[in-house]
């Protein structure tokens, strides 16, 4: 079988493409909020870190269907597009996904009597849409990354106002970190896939630069990430356990990234490890404290 552009398709599991670990990118932001939240807003940031995953997971596979009909990433085994096997049924997956996180996020907004977080939420929305769109996506362009760190700076921001908290400083830190890290996330994806991307007319980063200075940028982001969201604890007055038990913890997670080659498990797991020490201390905090 094959699909619109004529490369040859070969059905994948959808195991395979799910890679449950990509999310941790939308989940950990709003594992950092509720370090700040009280218990009234905790169920509102977790509903909308819910709607969060979900756009996540739509854009993911419309990258997939953009990617394929453009003739970048067709020899990724793991594609949605192999999956469904054919660009039709992803295209509605996608859609599907995209609609259910509006509407989750919509939902999370009225109960909240916060709508207008929609005029910094739906800017994001459809710059996440604007991605994949068209002939000519975002993602294609040189605004590619930058619209992925304004995407996921911005997901920090909406969910730390649901808290109800003024956007000071500890929210700016947080913004910046989530931004950072989302970016080097992307730059660690990039380096394998330089010759197709190149092919597809795709001016990513690497395409741009080369392996070698995209590996070092990855690695400053995340070091820049870790950076910020220490200072994210400190100036939103968590608890000074937490703070430094996160500082611990990132201290050997950036050595980690720093003395290796990062890619997106390695950026996904550190970067993880640091903020569930950060909660578990907070955690005991709260039982012992």
């Amino acid at each position: 079988m094959s699909d619109v552009n004529g490369a040859v398709m070969a059905p994948s599991r959808w195991r395979d493409a799910l890679n449950p670990a990509i999310y941790l990118i939308s989940l950990l932001p709003g594992l950092v909020v509720l370090m700040h939240a009280d218990v009234r807003s905790a169920g509102r940031v977790l509903a909308a870190t819910v709607a969060v995953i979900l756009l996540q997971h739509a854009i993911n596979v419309l990258n997939d269907v953009a990617d394929w009909k453009l003739g970048a990433d067709v020899e990724k085994w793991d594609s949605w597009v192999r999956v469904h096997e054919g660009t039709r049924v992803a295209l509605w997956h996608g859609g599907l996904s995209f609609l259910a996180g509006s509407l989750l996020g919509l939902m999370v907004l009225v109960a909240t009597q916060k709508l207008w977080i929609l005029g910094v939420a739906a800017p994001l929305v459809i710059l996440g849409y604007l991605y994949n769109a068209g002939p000519r996506p975002l993602s294609y362009t040189q605004l590619g990354e930058w619209a992925t760190g304004l995407c996921y700076g911005g997901v920090f921001a909406c969910l730390w106002l649901l808290t109800g908290k003024p956007f000071d400083a500890a929210a700016f830190a947080g913004a910046l970190a989530f931004a950072c890290f989302a970016v080097a996330l992307l730059l660690s994806h990039q380096p394998p896939q330089i010759a197709t991307d190149r092919a597809a007319g795709k001016h990513s980063f690497a395409v741009r630069y080369g392996t070698g200075r995209t590996i070092r940028v990855a690695r400053g982001l995340f070091l820049l990430a870790l950076v910020s969201l220490t200072a994210n604890l400190w100036l939103g007055s968590t608890n000074g356990l937490v703070t430094v038990v996160f500082v611990l913890a990132a201290v050997t997670a950036g050595r980690n990234v720093w003395s290796g080659t990062p890619n997106p498990r390695s950026i996904l797991l550190q970067g993880t490890m640091a903020v569930s020490a950060g909660m578990a201390a907070l955690i005991l905090a709260a039982m012992f404290g």
